[in-house]
């Protein structure tokens, strides 16, 4: 089919040449899994917990520690002093430069290990996973990021049920998708706007 050989292509070194930060690509990875994250856990406090505000015993004379209630968090089953909250907050915020610098670091360190391939143009003719299996086997590809400019019905669910191909639009790519995966495939039309966008 029509686009599927690797071609090359002139890009920009500001975003395909850039020197690797280490540092900055480990805080951009952190900020984008604690952003994705949302608070399903939740804990009860001591007025939360179903206990009676009975005193266990009187104050004095008993040679026990002093007790007002079996909902105290020092007692087993009592409620936590500092519970989880379900709108726990773990949101981390990046600054727009540093955004973009560390994805262009991350795209130029895999054009270094010649994890990159670029085509012409990347679809399927129909929505059959076993016709986009077939494509990237062609290709020598096993598991690959594909980044199109636009992903269209035919290409999203073929993908869908691949477990070790995934595809998306160029304006959704994330640093935790970069690097987790072995190759990525870019369309030329997904260089561009590439550039376009961590310029």
């Amino acid at each position: 089919m029509f686009g599927d050989k690797p071609i090359t292509v002139q890009a920009k070194d500001e975003v395909f040449a850039r020197d690797f930060n280490e540092s900055l690509v480990h805080q951009l990875v952190v900020a984008y899994q604690a952003n994705s994250r949302i608070g399903s856990r939740a804990q009860k406090d001591r007025g939360a917990v179903n206990h009676s505000t009975k005193k266990p015993w009187r104050q004095k004379g008993t040679g026990r520690a002093r007790a007002g209630m079996t909902s105290s968090p020092l007692w087993r089953g009592g409620g936590k002093i500092f519970p989880n909250s379900p709108d726990e907050n773990f949101s981390q915020k990046v600054n727009r430069k540093m955004y973009r610098a560390g994805m262009a670091a991350i795209l130029s360190q895999l054009a270094r290990e010649d994890r990159i391939r670029v085509v012409e143009e990347f679809k399927v003719d129909a929505p059959k996973t076993k016709l986009l299996a077939q494509k990237v086997k062609a290709m020598g590809l096993d598991e690959v990021l594909v980044l199109t400019e636009e992903v269209d019905q035919n290409l999203a669910l073929s993908s869908r049920n691949l477990e070790h191909v995934q595809v998306m639009a160029v304006r959704n790519a994330n640093p935790v998708a970069l690097v987790r995966s072995e190759k990525v495939l870019l369309t030329k039309a997904a260089v561009a706007k590439l550039e376009e966008l961590l310029k």
